[in-house]
């Protein structure tokens, strides 16, 4: 089915910069789409190419907070948290079979 829309917006930084920021805080795409006033479809199309800015953008954004949150993780597990140990055991096996 074809669509209506051009391949790629071109991304000002400061967009840029709000979306690393939206996904840091894992807002969904159809809301940043609104936020941003774009079509939600060409953004998550845009975010789903590795080589745009804006993908590059969202992924480092969500990246960011994922390690806060490991971080986190990982000092529950250093004072003894059942869930945390189990939790940081996991994300250890994640880690090697990513390897």
């Amino acid at each position: 089915m074809p669509t209506n829309h051009q391949p790629h917006i071109t991304y000002s930084p400061e967009i840029l910069k709000q979306v690393e920021q939206f996904a840091s805080i894992y807002l969904k795409i159809s809301d940043m789409a609104v936020i941003l006033d774009v079509p939600a479809e060409q953004l998550r199309e845009d975010i789903a190419n590795r080589t745009t800015e804006v993908s590059k953008s969202y992924h480092r954004g969500k990246a960011a907070s994922k390690v806060k949150l490991l971080h986190q993780e990982m000092q529950l597990a250093y004072i003894g948290s059942p869930l945390a140990l189990e939790t940081t055991q996991k994300n250890l096996m994640d880690m090697e079979d990513d390897e």
